[in-house]
């Protein structure tokens, strides 16, 4: 249909279950309530415009699928949680997909729906707002089963935001200039693989959340921090990268049971910073190169960052393998009298240059039993042990330009 053949709305009313309707080229009004299972496919040029009020689209049958629209100009009342699209909790198995949504102030909301899909989809949020009082590009309540795959957003407040959910799937996304490129609060057994954060403030802030995959994402000239762990428990990071990442690589707080393998960390200005009580933590085989910091821990309990006689890569250790096992042949520690003093008393920087500095490290070189507990390692390796996958797909991440997807034809 055209916008000149009939209302969009009327349309709706008329269809009956199964019905597909294609739109062709033009600007059709919203705000949109689909109460049908019913497909709406859009030809290149189609547009629903939500005029400012309420969402756009709002869909409240299951089996529902949105697909190649340009669907802009949803409301802008956070209290609302105004969307481009709002998919209700009645909506089960919706798919929305390969579409683009533009200054909505929530792009894509799943409201408690199961296995709902959001696929291919580039979503540009607002930014006229302050940050705070922009809705996110995808925000995901209580919806269990649902996978989000293979979008590209920019702008508005977090790329992905969930909470109080499960069973989710979030799978090779891309997010630029964001707050956080995924957020996640109260969502456990769920999956975030392959995810590529460049620009944000934060790449993968995980919270409250447990029994969590987090594999081969990419972190790329985030501002703070690539990962943050707040109350993260008995998770798997694998095959992830951080570079250039502002302030700290990672930043795990209050968080145990986790395993931190074949992870690189690069050129951030503390490599971990590991505080408040974490425990239990396996962190081995991952590569710490060129940050200012390699670790820093404030504690006084003695952590062995290894297992099995396999630590972890230091860029900055200065060691010897004689025997070529790949295995240094002395330990490894981050920190120093001197680091703890700084981290305590941070007025004491004005004093670093000076004697009484010179002579604590002194000391600390003739009689190693001055080192402080806190983390080291025992066994760290002479070469990365970086994992192959994540690697190729790291250095792919760098060359991709997020704003050069297959959506031309809404352009």
């Amino acid at each position: 249909m055209s916008p000149e053949s009939q209302s969009l709305t009327e349309v709706l009313e008329s269809t009956q279950t199964g019905d597909t309707i294609i739109l062709t080229a033009g600007i059709y009004s919203g705000s949109l309530i689909i109460d049908k299972s019913i497909t709406i496919q859009g030809e290149s040029g189609a547009v629903i415009d939500g005029q400012g009020q309420g969402h756009t689209i709002k869909i409240n049958a299951p089996n529902t699928v949105i697909s190649g629209l340009h669907i802009r100009n949803s409301g802008q009342d956070l209290s609302e949680q105004d969307s481009g699209i709002f998919i209700h909790k009645t909506a089960h198995n919706t798919v929305v997909e390969n579409n683009f949504l533009q200054n909505n102030l929530i792009g894509i909301y799943l409201w408690g729906p199961k296995k709902a899909v959001v696929r291919g989809n580039r979503i540009e949020g607002l930014q006229v707002l302050h940050v705070n009082d922009r809705g996110n590009g995808i925000q995901l309540w209580n919806t269990p089963g649902s996978i989000i795959e293979g979008n590209t957003v920019q702008y508005g407040r977090d790329g992905i935001f969930t909470t109080t959910s499960k069973k989710n799937v979030f799978l090779n996304n891309t997010f630029k200039n964001t707050r956080f490129a995924i957020h996640y609060m109260y969502t456990n057994n769920s999956e975030v693989s392959g995810n590529v954060s460049i620009d944000n403030d934060v790449g993968f802030a995980l919270m409250f959340s447990k029994k969590l995959k987090v594999t081969n994402n990419h972190s790329i000239n985030d501002n703070e921090h690539g990962f943050a762990l707040n109350y993260a428990n008995s998770s798997v990071f694998e095959g992830n990268s951080v570079k250039n990442g502002g302030v700290k690589c990672v930043f795990i707080y209050n968080s145990n049971k986790n395993i931190f393998k074949k992870n690189h960390f690069e050129g951030c200005g503390i490599g971990i910073h590991f505080t408040a009580g974490s425990e239990q933590n396996t962190i081995t085989e991952n590569a710490f190169i060129g940050n200012r910091h390699q670790v820093k821990y404030v504690g006084t309990r003695d952590l062995d960052w290894s297992k099995n006689n396999r630590g972890n890569y230091w860029s900055d250790n200065p060691a010897f393998d004689l025997n070529g096992d790949g295995i240094s042949d002395s330990v490894y520690r981050p920190n120093d009298v001197l680091d703890r003093v700084i981290w305590a008393s941070p007025s004491a920087k004005l004093l670093i240059n000076s004697p009484a500095m010179e002579i604590l490290r002194w000391s600390q070189s003739q009689f190693p039993s001055l080192q402080p507990g806190g983390v080291y390692d025992s066994a760290p390796l002479m070469t990365p042990a970086m994992s192959s996958v994540a690697e190729n797909q790291s250095s792919s991440a760098n060359e991709q330009n997020p704003e050069e997807q297959n959506h031309d034809k809404h352009d």
